[in-house]
């Protein structure tokens, strides 16, 4: 597969302990493919739709990675990047000079 990465990876909860980074396209069809039958409401099926329509170049890329999202904030698996990636955060003090 050709990776479609998308602009900021979305992070989501995958089971209790584990969260997962979706980088690219593919990754989002992936864990779509993997989520639960009994759990694939209109909002999993929109998020299917503009992930496969992205990949079959019917729809810019971004559409699918905002689809996603959503679909991963309605299913309250989305991870703030921050809190997975504390180290983002803009440095409150010093400016990364060393003293001697």
């Amino acid at each position: 597969m050709n990776a479609r990465l998308f602009d900021r990876p979305i992070f989501v909860k995958d089971g209790s302990y584990i969260t997962r980074e979706i980088a690219s396209l593919e990754d989002a069809i992936d864990f779509l493919e993997e989520w639960p039958e009994v759990e694939q409401n209109l909002i999993y099926q929109t998020a299917w739709k503009a992930c496969c329509d992205a990949y079959d170049g019917h729809k810019p890329l971004s559409v699918a990675r905002d689809a996603f999202e959503g679909f991963a904030k309605r299913a309250k698996i989305f991870k703030d990047p921050v809190s997975v990636m504390p180290w983002v955060n803009k440095a409150k003090t010093g400016g990364g000079r060393m003293i001697a």
